[in-house]
């Protein structure tokens, strides 16, 4: 199976996964797929296969050289965002794209142009994979299971590519922050790892965002509108006023590089009860703490002016920046840095503006810096995949095991 008819089977599993259920995997159909991928990799001739309970799937490609060689593993996950849905995916491939607009849904009016996404116009003559405008395409991250798999089975045909022990790591509920909670490090027992999990052709990143959550509970007081004078606390307006009291322009739609923000994700609620939900972001750690004080000394104000227990609220931290953990193994960046010039590719060393599982993955002692997997316009309906990004993505993976083994 080629590597794009290998992604094409992948994008159909609907692996979208949960924050509300409270299960590992977050859905269901995570698990499906991984039960596909073990059959796969079984019928690729894969050693130590194993499938746990949660759905963490690894395997193992042997050495093929004698000499001590460090062990290295490749990691992607099986989710696809909770943003859009990843169900009835159904792709098609535009063949030499020409730099005009592409209608993905002419019936609801959805068009892919480069007015709108300029990026487009970086991959005029190469073949996009994208999707009917009704579901995201799921790229991020199938696009870096398809590469890995198709990248070990490279490595298997060519046994003149001498190689150490290779481990490949597929897990689910990335999406949410969860993908590295249940990852057993040491059973997957490798000295270092990359995830296939960034954008365009390139990408190398080991710094990422400080990232928490925040979850306000706003409560109210409902009377008749006719006699509320003194009486009525309409919790809808003290959300209001909540969200305004956060600078205004700190949010993604206005920050880039190293800039944080506070991100609003979810507003629901009536009179008696509202919650609102934030993502919080920020690469410097002390920048990151600033932002869950200011968050706690709003809500601290709201209380003292509506009264106690106006707000609650959840505030929880998910992951850190990876860059303290990676910084002491630089020469990980130098193989894959290495091995992206040897292939072609020129490295773009970048900070993520999110996280991947990598970054909490660093924090449990494996570290794990992340590598371009080619798609882009992730968690929506505009997602699309230049072919040719796939195919340097997996060269990439094939050189960084090849370049381990001559050192």
């Amino acid at each position: 199976m080629a590597l794009v008819e290998r992604f094409l089977k992948y994008v159909s599993f609907d692996t979208q996964s949960s924050e509300e259920t409270e299960v590992t995997p977050s859905t269901p159909g995570q698990m499906v797929f991984a039960k596909y991928l073990k059959e796969e990799l079984e019928s690729l001739g894969l050693e130590d296969i194993t499938l746990d309970e949660h759905g963490y799937l690894f395997a193992t490609l042997p050495a093929n050289i004698d000499k001590p060689v460090p062990t290295i593993g490749f990691i992607a996950h099986m989710d696809t965002s909770p943003d859009m849905s990843g169900k009835d995916v159904s792709p098609r491939i535009v063949q030499n794209y020409d730099g005009s607009d592409i209608v993905l849904c002419a019936e609801e009016n959805v068009v892919l142009s480069p007015s709108q996404f300029p990026e487009l116009l970086d991959h005029k003559g190469e073949d996009l994979i994208v999707t009917n405008g009704k579901t995201l395409l799921g790229a991020d991250d199938k696009a870096g299971i398809a590469e890995i798999v198709s990248a070990i089975v490279y490595l298997k045909e060519h046994p003149e590519i001498k190689h150490g022990k290779i481990r490949i790591g597929f897990n689910p509920d990335e999406e949410i922050g969860l993908g590295a909670h249940k990852f057993d490090v040491e059973k997957f027992g490798c000295d270092w790892a990359y995830t296939m999990d960034g954008g365009e052709v390139g990408e190398l990143e080991f710094e990422n965002f400080n990232a928490a959550s925040a979850k306000i509970t706003f409560k109210g007081r409902n009377v008749h509108p006719g006699y509320a004078k003194n009486k009525m606390v309409n919790s809808i307006r003290v959300a209001n006023r909540f969200c305004a009291m956060l600078p205004a322009h700190e949010t993604p739609e206005h920050t880039e590089g190293y800039e944080g923000f506070y991100h609003l994700i979810s507003f629901n609620g009536d009179v008696e009860q509202t919650t609102v939900a934030y993502i919080i972001r920020d690469h410097d750690r002390a920048r990151f703490e600033s932002r869950k004080k200011k968050i706690e000394r709003f809500i601290s104000e709201i209380n003292a002016e509506y009264g106690e227990g106006t707000a609650t609220l959840e505030l929880r931290d998910q992951y850190y920046n990876m860059r303290e953990k990676i910084e002491p193994v630089m020469h990980i960046i130098d193989t894959a840095f290495a091995a992206m010039e040897a292939v072609g590719v020129k490295p773009n060393v970048k900070p993520i503006r999110g996280g991947t599982d990598g970054a909490q993955l660093s924090f449990k002692g494996l570290p794990c810096p992340n590598i371009f997997a080619g798609g882009l316009n992730f968690h929506g309906r505009y997602e699309f995949a230049p072919i040719q990004n796939m195919e340097k993505a997996m060269k990439v993976i094939v050189k960084i095991a090849e370049l381990v083994a001559i050192k």
